[in-house]
């Protein structure tokens, strides 16, 4: 099936809505300054890990200015499952004590002040002002990456570019449910190495 890239987002956003209305973010916070920390740690590691982990360091550390007085070798402990502990463990403290100091302790609505913030790349900042500040948001992890491409949505590897590419067509009040909505597609059935393509509802509009 031909279409143009208008015709084909508007039956790929269809589907997801049909499909996925109900997919969220999946990991578990419940206030702002959580979501930030266990983004971070979800670098290179499963949300379903990530929300094990968190369960002890939310509890042991109930906000932001109790992590800014952590001791890194007691976060580094506690998120060690997640992998990449020192440099994560850091950013987590750092980031807090920059929260404390420069915006009291509230987590900033601007992507180039998160962007400031240790260990906060566009990926963790677009999922902040997405779903704490429900501004538009692309945020490009591992299964956006490969299906947009695979829908031919994008051409590139790059996140950025598939940012700024994606931006251009997917519609601003969607971009976020689209995101979550992708992932949950991406596990289910348009997985890395075995896709489920027999399965699928778009394999008509799939390029590659």
């Amino acid at each position: 099936m031909k279409n143009n890239i208008k015709e084909k987002v508007v039956l790929i956003l269809d589907f997801l809505e049909k499909n996925y209305r109900y997919a969220k973010c999946s990991l578990i916070y419940a206030k702002p300054h959580e979501l930030l920390i266990a983004t971070r740690l979800s670098a290179q590691c499963t949300d379903s890990k990530v929300n094990n982990v968190t369960k002890e360091l939310f509890l042991k550390y109930k906000d932001i200015y109790s992590f800014s007085n952590a001791s890194v070798e007691e976060i580094k402990k506690i998120i060690n499952p997640c992998g990449l502990s020192n440099k994560k463990a850091s950013d987590i403290v750092n980031m807090s004590k920059i929260l404390v100091s420069e915006f009291n302790s509230i987590i900033p609505n601007d992507m180039e002040k998160l962007l400031k913030l240790p260990g906060v790349g566009r990926k963790t900042a677009n999922l902040i002002l997405g779903e704490l500040y429900e501004k538009p948001a692309i945020v490009v992890d591992t299964h956006l990456i490969r299906i947009s491409n695979r829908l031919g949505l994008v051409n590139e590897k790059n996140p950025n570019k598939i940012e700024v590419s994606l931006k251009k067509i997917i519609p601003k009040e969607e971009s976020l449910k689209f995101c979550h909505r992708i992932i949950e597609f991406g596990r289910e059935i348009c997985r890395a190495k075995v896709p489920f393509c027999d399965k699928c509802q778009l394999k008509n509009l799939c390029v590659k």
